[in-house]
């Protein structure tokens, strides 16, 4: 007789165990969308969330350096925007109870000589706790586990070893194909899918003194790509300015992202015709900030979802939008839920 390889003990180990969850690789808003939908629909789930808390691109960490102590501050998604009904209906019920608030349906936007013009536009929605806050309270009641890293995803399904009733991977596609190897079916959807990257750099001001934005899109600029008015989204009239790299400005500093912090800094002073310099920065690196070409998403499915029950989902199914992402959370949980066993 032969004798059993490793790979076939680990295996053999894992099928004695108890599929009790579906696991949720990733606690943005399409990872928790997705494990809301499910824990609706009765299924057990857990969220595997590799950072201390749920949010993911929808950041809005407070910074010690400002001013406003605690005070959050966006440096992901710089707003949302609603068509779909279903999706509508949940910022209704944001609203309704304080978390989110409609902001401008009007942006600026700025030629690389400084000259701007209006745009409008569908109306942008932001949240006076930070986008942050939505993703926490779509969160409540549900199991999170923070500071879970997450290894690989192995065919049963498994995460790293523990069988599951089906998993998840909520998170930009390059990060997602680190954790699946051929012949799992992700592996091929997720193969060569580009990303682009940027960085957000918060500046704090010693008083209001920029023209009123309340956003704006920075075109033909070599370093900027958008600004965003931080008090005036949040409504509490901070003087925080938060601004993004164009894609090239953050490849250029994705090893240290502090060192574009005067780079930006100046050209935000220079594009608002500000005097005064900021008093506080911080930098944030998006090494995966959008997808360069999202996916296709026949039958109107923004998700995948295969026979080996690994599932992806997020803003890469569609336009790379906050509702996209919690749609395609949304109706993955749900088609999820009409095909596991747990």
């Amino acid at each position: 007789m032969g004798g059993a390889r490793a790979g076939d003990l680990i295996s053999m180990a894992d099928s004695a165990q108890p599929r009790t969850d579906v696991l949720v690789v990733g606690g943005g808003i399409s990872g928790i969308a997705c494990a809301r939908a499910l824990t609706d629909a009765g299924v057990p789930v857990r969220v595997l969330e590799r950072s201390g808390r749920v949010g993911g691109r929808l950041s809005s960490p407070p910074l010690p350096r400002s001013d406003a102590e605690g005070r959050p501050v966006d440096l992901g998604a710089a707003y949302f925007t609603v068509s779909d009904d279903e999706f509508g209906a949940q910022v209704a019920d944001w609203q309704r109870r304080g978390l989110a608030r409609p902001w401008t349906d009007t942006m600026q936007a700025y030629a690389g000589d400084g000259s701007r013009e209006p745009k409008p536009g569908p109306q942008r929605w932001a949240a006076p706790g930070g986008l942050r806050s939505l993703v926490a309270d779509l969160a409540e009641g549900l199991t999170v586990e923070t500071h879970r890293e997450v290894s690989a995803v192995t065919p049963g399904p498994a995460v790293d070893g523990e069988p599951a009733c089906g998993v998840v991977l909520a998170m930009p596609d390059p990060q997602a194909v680190r954790l699946v190897r051929a012949p799992m079916r992700s592996a091929r959807v997720l193969a060569d899918r580009p990303w682009e990257p940027v960085i957000a750099v918060a500046l704090g001001y010693p008083e209001r003194s920029w023209p009123e934005l309340p956003a704006a899109f920075v075109n033909d600029h070599p370093v900027l790509s958008l600004i965003a008015d931080d008090g005036s989204r949040r409504g509490d009239d901070a003087p925080v300015l938060v601004a993004h790299t164009t894609g090239e400005t953050a490849r250029r500093h994705l090893d240290d992202p502090a060192g574009v912090v005067d780079e930006v800094a100046g050209a935000v002073g220079e594009l608002l015709g500000l005097d005064a310099a900021p008093t506080w920065t911080h930098a944030h690196r998006w090494t995966f900030a959008s997808p360069a070409e999202p996916h296709e998403t026949p039958d109107d499915a923004p998700y995948h979802l295969d026979d080996d029950l690994v599932a992806v989902v997020g803003d890469g199914w569609g336009s790379p939008k906050v509702e996209t992402a919690w749609r395609s959370g949304t109706l993955l949980g749900r088609a999820l839920a009409a095909r596991v066993t747990c």
